[in-house]
């Protein structure tokens, strides 16, 4: 069995290079591997969760309403879930809302999802939005299919579309017409997720704000954090985080899919640090079957 270590980059110990001073609050996921810290910027409050890609006991996945197998589609639907009922079923380090889905009765989830390394929802005409996938060792990258053509997902260990794109190579870049979003929702201002890493690529922020904000003001705060990519997540009342099986910002609707963490304090189930193994060692996701 290939040993996990090497398949990490070495640990880089959380320091000071953000650009944003905030208390850290003694919040429940405050392992090495996950931090979430509460700050303010240019009078804008957000929790930070900062996720250490280096360390070995970092695994990143996507979950689903009631357990499914696969994402919603228009074929196939589990539909959704509360909140409450997702976080006390993972028991992750943090557990936070994903993707855009659909109104229409099967809640339809936006865009190709892999996580285990396996697919949860794909189809080969998705070319919108923007792409967070981590490759082998845990690399980020973030694509945007209509500008950098269309992401590998069967390449991604997790891989997570949504938008529209606030960062690109350090600069803020939002061309949501481009992307395909029309949803007066996502453009306009609202209650924003944004997810981003770093140029180095050893860390992911996941921000979660307080106050309804455009996609400007969004990019422009990401920028600040630390990030050289990043992109919007769904928000408004799917806006939601927990930790450690507290839930310190409510969804408020049910939700579909969710970005799950886990941590050394609130460790992986096993089955999924033998699928972490079997993708280090050349085991790709599988079309067939979604």
């Amino acid at each position: 069995m290939l040993n996990s270590k090497i398949c990490r980059r070495s640990f880089l110990f959380l320091g000071g290079a953000s650009l944003v001073k905030g208390l850290t609050w003694d919040l429940p996921a405050t392992a090495q591997t996950v931090q979430i810290k509460k700050a303010k910027i240019n009078g804008i409050s957000f929790y930070q969760t900062i996720i250490d890609l280096t360390d070995p006991q970092t695994f990143i996945t996507i979950g689903l309403a009631k357990n499914a197998t696969f994402a919603n589609t228009q074929q196939k639907s589990s539909g959704d879930e509360e909140f409450s009922k997702i976080v006390s079923r993972y028991r992750a380090a943090v557990i936070a809302n994903g993707t855009f889905f659909a109104k229409n009765a099967q809640k339809t989830v936006m865009g190709n999802m892999v996580a285990g390394g396996r697919f949860l929802k794909y189809s080969q005409w998705e070319n919108f939005g923007t792409t967070l996938g981590l490759r082998v060792g845990n690399q980020p990258e973030m694509i945007t299919a209509r500008a950098d053509g269309k992401p590998e997902w069967h390449q991604h260990w997790f891989s997570l579309t949504c938008g529209p794109r606030l960062l690109r190579q350090g600069q803020i870049w939002l061309n949501p017409g481009l992307e395909g979003f029309k949803d007066p929702h996502v453009l306009g201002k609202g209650a924003r997720t944004a997810i981003g890493f770093p140029a180095d690529g050893k860390k992911l922020f996941l921000v979660n704000f307080d106050s309804s904000l455009s996609l400007q003001q969004t990019a422009q705060a990401m920028k600040t954090i630390g990030c050289h990519e990043a992109m919007n997540l769904d928000g408004g009342a799917s806006k939601a985080l927990a930790a450690n099986n507290k839930i310190l910002v409510p969804a408020g609707r049910p939700l579909t899919n969710v970005i799950v963490v886990y941590d050394a304090k609130n460790p992986a189930p096993a089955a999924l640090k033998q699928d972490w193994m079997r993708f280090q060692q050349g085991d790709r996701p599988k079309i067939s079957g979604v």
